[in-house]
């Protein structure tokens, strides 16, 4: 026969004894609460940070992140500072150059040619590798210095490549073989000191295009040159055996060549204005676009569906959304504001992605310990744009 165990009177714990056991809950709690796991509420949804025009590329935002998750990267140009020369962030391909006046990328699409406007030095510059010395451009760097930079249009046969820069008397256009100097092949272009206007690129057709300065100057002053690499007048020009190809500009900031269509731009400095021109045989009319705050425009690129102009006193990048070759539809933005600095030369690589130089030094702003910077990134897409960002 089961019997049950006779009850006993519980005996409460001393003082002692509830202190230490509390101790020992305490101590079990800590424990667990270090090594404890917990199921996940379900997927968490990846949302694209909207654009601020502080980058072109912006990684994407957790919403509410547990606190211990890891964090994305800051977006480009806005991690921690330069160290010296040593720049973090993972678009800037070179540091610690002279202001940049123009860029030429080189086939591989890895390495470009960069030209300092002051001291005339062609540099190749590659990420992760330290810039080497190409060529070296005689240059009176009070009248503009080294203005424009690029490849012969037959680079991979003969390796040339052909400047746009300012000696004592002129502005000129030179030819710059490999391990030889520079030979000039079209002088006599008006200068004033200090002027840098001007810029260059070679059209679809293979003609070189320099858009000059010093309108006041008469003669190829104000001017879209086109040129063959002798320098003589391009076969079609307006006037046979002129090298003027349109009139009407005053001090241009760079000028560029959409791959696709072939329409050629030009950014200028106007009275009271910035424009942008859709060059045209013979005199210019109206500027395409007018910006009457004056932001400094500089280079420029035409991507498909898009239009970009790097601004130098506004420290961004301008998109415009084109719609076919000299169109533009949606709302205009404003990238990589003040991220950089002030933006100068730029252009597309053989990759699709945009190379553009800095001109932060001796401009009066602020300048960090990597100036002046070349920086690639993804260019801007087309589209037609919704809103300003």
């Amino acid at each position: 026969m089961f019997r049950s165990p006779s009850r006993v009177p519980a005996r409460r714990p001393s003082a002692p004894s509830r202190r230490l056991l509390l101790g020992l809950a305490l101590a079990l709690a800590l424990l667990l609460s270090g090594c404890a796991t917990f199921q996940d509420n379900g997927p968490r949804v990846w949302r694209p940070q909207p654009q601020d025009g502080g980058s072109l590329i912006s990684p994407p935002q957790v919403p509410d992140q547990a606190p211990d998750s890891p964090k994305p990267p800051p977006p480009p140009g806005q991690q921690s500072g330069p160290n010296g020369c040593v720049d973090p962030d993972p678009q800037v391909v070179a540091t610690c150059l002279n202001p940049v006046s123009a860029i030429a990328v080189l086939p591989d699409a890895q390495s470009a040619l960069v030209a300092e406007r002051s001291t005339g030095r062609i540099l190749r510059v590659q990420k992760g590798k330290q810039p080497q010395l190409v060529a070296s451009v005689p240059v009176d760097a009070s009248g503009g210095g080294l203005i424009g930079l690029v490849l012969s249009p037959t680079f991979d046969e003969d390796q040339l490549l052909y400047a746009y820069a300012a000696s004592p008397t002129d502005h000129r256009v030179l030819r710059v073989p490999p391990d030889s100097p520079p030979v000039p092949i079209l002088t006599g272009i008006p200068r004033t000191p200090g002027d840098d206007s001007g810029g260059m690129a070679v059209g679809r057709d293979g003609a070189l295009l320099v858009a000059t300065g010093g309108a006041e100057s008469g003669g190829l002053g104000g001017k879209l040159l086109r040129i063959d690499t002798f320098g003589h007048a391009f076969k079609d020009n307006p006037s046979p055996g002129s090298p003027v190809y349109s009139s009407g500009l005053r001090s241009p900031g760079g000028v560029c060549t959409a791959p696709d269509s072939g329409t050629v731009w030009v950014t200028d400095h106007l009275d009271g204005r910035d424009g942008l021109y859709q060059v045209i045989p013979g005199q210019l009319g109206e500027p395409a676009w007018s910006w009457p705050d004056r932001p400094g425009v500089a280079g420029c690129v035409a991507p498909p569906g898009a239009l970009a102009v790097a601004e130098r006193g506004a420290a961004a990048l301008f998109l415009l959304h084109t719609n076919g070759p000299t169109g533009f539809t949606g709302v205009p933005q404003t990238l990589l504001g003040g991220v950089y600095g002030r933006l100068g030369p730029a252009v597309v690589a053989p990759d699709g992605l945009l190379w553009i130089g800095t001109t932060n030094k001796g401009a009066g702003g602020p300048v960090v310990s990597s100036d002046d910077r070349v920086i690639r990134i993804q260019p801007p897409s087309g589209g037609t744009g919704s809103g300003p960002d």
